[in-house]
């Protein structure tokens, strides 16, 4: 059983998860763990793989059944109680470049967006499963706080770039892409390597004329890179002429 409790970015709840909990490791079983592009960007680049090599290996994919736009799951173990393929007995291998729905464990954050002004209200919500025992004892918390400590914020500015990006899916194109745009996305969001391949070999920004540094910064940085990519389904899927193509570095 599970409760979502409201919370406020400046109350505080009580929440530690360790090795000595008789949970531990818990949460990484029964997995139905989708993942973001910028959740796939960091993971890969853990492994030092390819985006291709690690979604191949380690993804399956679907399409959305409101959006039509693919989405992404991670590979649980179907023989061992559907485990993270990157949990260990002493935890998880990746924790460093863990998943954004991991890190905000156990928060979790909902969006919702004017449509008079277009501005964003974030909204927390505490949740209590009855198989963690991390809030007994647990160390003291505000959201800001465990945000701040979990390494959260540039996820949660990455997502939010997506989720306009599925607003305006809804809004201008319901129903499914065509194979063409549907490949388009996928390669924006979560195929990066083949995204700036196509970017310095095929020339597919060329007659944007973009800041020169702009271009150098995206041949290293792969935050960057995304960044880049989710401008560039908004202009090239749905017209959006009026897109800043300055970059963010934090």
């Amino acid at each position: 059983m599970s409760d979502f409790i409201p919370i406020t970015t400046k109350d505080t709840f009580n929440f530690s998860c360790n090795d000595d909990l008789a949970c531990f490791n818990q949460c990484c079983r029964d997995l139905n763990q989708f993942l973001t592009p910028y959740d796939i960007l960091r993971i890969k680049n853990n492994f030092h793989m390819p985006s291709d090599i690690f979604l191949g290996k380690y993804t399956s994919e679907h399409s959305g059944p409101e959006t039509g736009l693919p989405v992404i799951s991670l590979k649980a173990d179907a023989d061992d109680a559907l485990k993270c393929p990157f949990v260990t007995a002493a935890g998880c291998s990746i924790y460093k470049d863990r998943p954004s729905s991991c890190r905000m464990y156990p928060l979790a954050r909902g969006l919702s967006r004017s449509r008079e002004t277009g501005i964003s209200t974030e909204h927390y919500m505490i949740l209590k499963e009855d198989h963690c025992k991390g809030f007994r004892n647990g160390q003291t918390w505000t959201v800001e706080q465990w945000i701040a400590d979990q390494g959260i914020a540039v996820y949660n500015r990455m997502n939010d770039m997506l989720l306009e990006i599925i607003s305006m899916k809804n809004r201008l194109m319901p129903g499914p892409f065509d194979i063409k745009s549907k490949l388009t996305f996928h390669t924006a969001c979560y195929n990066l390597d083949v995204f700036r391949k196509h970017i310095f070999e095929n020339g597919i920004m060329d007659h944007l004329n973009l800041n020169p540094k702009t271009l150098e910064s995206v041949k290293t940085d792969d935050t960057l890179l995304l960044e880049l990519g989710l401008k560039w389904i908004k202009y090239n899927l749905f017209g959006d002429r009026e897109i800043s193509w300055n970059l963010k570095t934090g």
